[in-house]
């Protein structure tokens, strides 16, 4: 047996069914062979104070890799990953060079990903005007949907999609059951391109809730026409989950996300000049985010996930908040901080860990992840919910050192990461294994 893969794994407290029970995992062939009574004598017992948890998924990572790898890599991206108990995660078609538009662009990320993957990874494609009418060919090549703007993306060489655009492209992915994955703001609603100055109102102020409500309406009136599948990234208006709300009980083929930066951070702990926070949809207010939290309470949030997208120090340190890279890292840090967030609240893990499990595993089609049962794989998580750590940049495995958690006290810590039942991740280690698979067709997916 290999000394990273214990035979059998035991705890107190196994996430089972929604509930904490004592139990012995037995493992074999990388999967949860047998759920059985807690054995204090198993190979490896977590100690009283961890929990074991089903390895997180992440349906919304930037990579950067091929291309723009000095952002981030898989080898750092995936590291990061495995200290932050993901398992599985999902890579976007942008911000590496070339996009992910076309069938021969996902060939040259998967060669980039060769060797380096600590954890599973799956790619989504992307939906940019240059190739509606050829989306079929980019699902038959292996990506699990499509990401598409409403607005300028940022990056050149992936462009955006208007409302005639977004209706050929559901259009198009109603013939085969594609899923469409949209940033949905309305660049008409949207002002103040360019420099825009440290204080951080005036940038909040450039993005109103109004410009995702708008593209939110939109998306939901194209895929009620169409029959297609949609889902909204990274949701930081907690208003427009009214009209969501509205279309699910319709029957709209609907679901919505949101991340950890909007539901831990609020516009009045932005420092000015403080570029690791800026992010587009933007970190709202204090009141916007208890709407966010009753929106995870509530079921109206399928996921939530990082939308870790790093850049380079000096991109991230630009003082002007028109000017800065919008992006967050948040991929290592997520579970700790929603944890803590949630402990305020009075919301137990149990309550936030399928939304970042089963919820976007489901998201991403990978059926069988997130959770504990027999037969499935032997991704787990041992975890110190009662630990409290001060994040500090310097020690996370981000290529980069940002964060905007960077000293801030969290609860909860990752203590050991399993893949397929070895251990990938200890913490106080460094991440060595790169045992991690791509997940590129259904038949494949482990």
């Amino acid at each position: 047996m290999n000394a990273l893969a214990p035979s059998r794994i035991a705890a107190r407290r196994v996430l089972l069914d929604g509930r904490f029970t004592p139990a012995t995992l037995r493992l074999a062939d990388g999967r949860i062979a047998a759920i059985e009574p807690f054995d204090p004598d198993a190979d490896t017992v977590l100690p009283d104070d961890a929990v074991l948890l089903p390895g997180l998924v992440d349906s919304h990572v930037h990579l950067n890799d091929p291309g723009r790898t000095e952002w981030e890599g898989f080898a750092t991206g995936t590291a990061a990953a495995a200290a932050g108990g993901v398992t599985t995660l999902l890579d976007m078609p942008l911000n590496s060079v070339p996009v992910t538009t076309t069938p021969e662009a996902l060939a040259a990320k998967r060669a980039a990903a060769a060797g380096k993957l600590a954890v599973d990874v799956g790619y989504w494609g992307g939906a940019v005007p240059e190739n509606l009418g050829h989306l079929r060919e980019l699902a038959d090549a292996g990506v699990v949907g499509f990401k598409c703007f409403l607005l300028p993306s940022g990056i050149d060489e992936f462009g955006h999609l208007d409302a005639a655009g977004l209706d050929a492209a559901l259009t198009e992915l109603a013939t085969f059951d594609g899923l469409l994955i949209v940033h949905a703001e309305d660049p008409s609603h949207i002002h103040g391109d360019g420099p825009l100055g440290v204080h951080y109102a005036d940038f909040l102020a450039s993005r109103p809730p109004a410009s995702e409500r708008a593209a939110i309406r939109l998306v939901i009136d194209t895929a009620r026409r169409t029959g297609a599948r949609v889902h909204i990234v990274h949701v930081s208006d907690g208003a427009a989950l009214d009209d969501v709300r509205a279309a699910k009980a319709e029957g709209v083929r609907i679901t919505v996300e949101t991340c950890p930066h909007y539901l831990t951070l609020d516009a009045s702990q932005v420092p000015d000049g403080a570029g690791a926070f800026k992010c587009c949809p933007p970190i709202r207010d204090a009141a916007n985010q208890d709407l966010l939290w009753a929106g995870v309470v509530d079921g109206t949030i399928d996921a939530i996930v990082s939308d870790h997208s790093p850049s380079t120090p000096t991109l991230k340190s630009e003082p002007d908040f028109g000017l800065a890279w919008g992006g967050i890292a948040g991929l290592q840090t997520g579970l700790s901080a929603i944890h803590t967030a949630a402990l305020s609240r009075g919301i137990p893990i149990e309550t936030v860990l399928p939304l970042m499990t089963t919820g976007p595993a489901g998201i991403g089609g990978l059926e069988g992840l997130g959770r504990i049962e027999v037969g499935t794989p032997a991704h787990l998580v041992a975890f110190a919910p009662d630990e409290s750590f001060t994040v500090h940049a310097s020690d996370l495995e981000y290529r980069n050192p940002v964060s905007p958690w960077d000293g801030r006290t969290l609860t909860g810590r990752v203590r050991a990461t399993y893949l397929r039942g070895e251990a990938v991740y200890r913490h106080g280690e460094a991440v060595s294994q790169r045992r991690g698979h791509e997940l590129i067709r259904a038949k494949e997916r482990a």
